[in-house]
């Protein structure tokens, strides 16, 4: 059986591909529990320092594989509480991944494609990826973490906008939108994503995991709370060697060697 998540390494990037070309990489109990497996195996890593997450074939993800849905009509309240707590381990597992996370999508990025897009850092799109949240079209309600991370994006009314008006747009109002951080040809798309991702592994890793758990916290806290945990993110850096590294490369006016550590 081929392998719904694949993993490969280029040095400190780890490449997990999605991949159920036939099925536009759609949602399955296979991939979640592929994805679960990889995700660990690479928290705990130290030398993984940046992920791309990407897909195989003609899409990032559309979403769930809603002909499983049909064919299990009468069991999905049952089944989707199953399915959809799985699915949304994953999400936990890519938020809190101590290392920076990059989806490079492209084709469809729909429903829990989307979602798992929102739950990665930093997004490339190339210019032909087409973004629609999409769960109306099948009446229901959305999951995956996106009415999380939609209004903390694009604010609330234009994240009502998204969920009712499914209408698919394009990689260009993602980038208006703030639901990706670059556009590039479609040709581009692999080599932007690369170099983006060889750029964060030559950085200092566990201070990018101390600011994403920050940020990813923000919202949650009242600024003194925030205040005190930013003391104690940036006192727990100061012990690490990339630190003593950055510090002295500062004072010896040279480029800092981050070793991740």
């Amino acid at each position: 059986m081929t392998d719904v998540v694949l993993l490969a390494r280029e040095g400190p990037v780890v490449r997990l591909t999605l991949n159920r070309p036939e099925k536009l990489n759609a949602l399955s109990a296979p991939m979640v529990n592929g994805l679960r497996g990889h995700l660990a195996q690479i928290a705990s890593d130290a030398s993984v320092r940046a992920v791309i997450l990407e897909g195989a074939g003609k899409a990032f993800m559309a979403g769930g594989d809603v002909a499983n849905f049909h064919a299990n009509l009468p069991e999905m309240p049952r089944l989707i509480r199953e399915w959809a707590g799985e699915f949304h381990k994953v999400i936990h597992d890519l938020r809190h991944l101590p290392k920076p996370v990059i989806a490079k999508v492209h084709g469809a990025v729909a429903g829990g494609g989307l979602s798992v897009m929102l739950a990665c850092d930093l997004a490339i799109a190339a210019e032909n990826a087409k973004f629609t949240l999409a769960y109306a079209n099948i009446g229901t309600s959305p999951d995956g973490g996106s009415t999380h991370a939609l209004p903390r994006i694009v604010g609330l009314r234009r994240a009502l906008e998204l969920a009712f008006i499914t209408d698919p747009f394009d990689a260009k109002r993602a980038a208006d939108l703030g639901l990706v951080n670059w556009v590039v040809p479609d040709a581009e798309l692999d080599a932007r994503a690369l170099a983006i991702a060889e750029r964060l592994a030559q950085g200092p890793t566990a201070a990018y995991a101390q600011t994403k758990a920050l940020l990813n916290a923000s919202f949650e806290r009242p600024m003194a709370e925030q205040l005190a945990r930013e003391v104690d993110g940036f006192s727990a850096s100061t012990s690490t060697h990339d630190f003593a590294e950055g510090v002295t490369a500062f004072v010896e006016k040279r480029k800092p060697r981050f070793e991740g550590r």
